[in-house]
């Protein structure tokens, strides 16, 4: 399985430079569209993690933007499916740590884009295809996720993407 690499920077849009319509509470929500290739036979559904781990400095911990499945055995994730895509089973991001100021539902489970203070970071965005759809409740957290996938990853494929400070 493989990542259509998505080269130069990360676009506005799923970033800290997001226009005002693809802003929640200040915080880029549209997320960016994901093209697979080669899934593997028998892939029932995907996961997706987007972290970054240049944040390590800033806040003391891989910084993660987005957790979710349920997206089926697609090739195309569009667009804006964290807002768009009622289906999907979307994880707590970092926002949800207590040291981050109270956020909405909608900004803690869901895509909460890359917003780098300092540099511009490298994100690692990682696609797992799975065998089964895994037994998750809304607002999981990244530990949930890695043991309901355990025993059930097909295959996965990670690329790394730029976004501007």
């Amino acid at each position: 399985m493989q990542i259509q690499a998505i080269t130069g920077y990360l676009p506005d849009q799923y970033s800290k430079h997001a226009p005002e319509e693809y802003r929640k509470e200040g915080v880029p929500v549209c997320s960016l569209p994901i093209e697979l290739e080669d899934l593997p036979k028998g892939t029932k559904d995907l996961a997706v993690v987007f972290i970054d781990y240049d944040a390590v400095p800033v806040c003391g911990f891989p910084f993660i933007h987005w957790l979710a499945t349920g997206f089926g055995a697609v090739t195309n994730v569009p667009e804006d499916a964290a807002r768009l895509d009622k289906s999907l089973c979307q994880g707590s991001n970092s926002f949800s740590s207590k040291f981050y100021p109270e956020h909405a539902e909608s900004i803690v489970q869901g895509y909460a884009g890359p917003m780098p203070p300092d540099k511009d970071h490298n994100y690692t965005l990682t696609v797992y295809a799975l065998d089964q759809k895994l037994d998750l409740s809304k607002g999981f957290y990244l530990n949930e996720l890695l043991k309901a996938m355990d025993g059930h990853v097909l295959a996965q494929a990670s690329e790394q993407v730029l976004a501007k400070a």
